[in-house]
């Protein structure tokens, strides 16, 4: 079993910047992808941005240039700098691992933004 435990999130204006971190354990060898996916109210989740234990990095076009990933691998840490945040940026950001073939999921944490 993976565990994934985020943090950060919250609420800010528009304009603004967040940042969260998720940390991994539990039976992990070595963690491939790792990732960010959010669901916005009446919609499916979708991704925001992931990164490969090597460092490619792959973002949702949305966000690119205002959202930055980074992975530190000897703490199996995933992190997602938010800047320049917009309202339609809603939503319940979710972390994922992918260990083994299988995908793991963090608890959510609401990020909301305001106008």
């Amino acid at each position: 079993q993976v565990q994934l435990v985020e943090s950060g999130g919250g609420l800010v204006q528009a304009g603004g910047s967040l940042s969260r971190s998720c940390a991994a354990s539990g039976s992990i060898i070595n963690i491939n992808t790792m990732g960010w996916y959010r669901q916005a109210p009446g919609k499916q989740r979708e991704l925001v941005a992931t990164i490969t234990r090597g460092g490619s990095i792959n973002y949702a076009d949305s966000v690119k240039g205002r959202f930055t990933i980074s992975r530190d691998n000897a703490k199996n840490t995933v992190y997602l700098q938010m800047n320049s945040l917009k309202p339609e940026d809603t939503a319940v950001y979710y972390c994922a691992a992918l260990v083994a073939g299988r995908m793991y999921w963090g608890q959510g944490t609401q990020v909301t933004v305001s106008s």
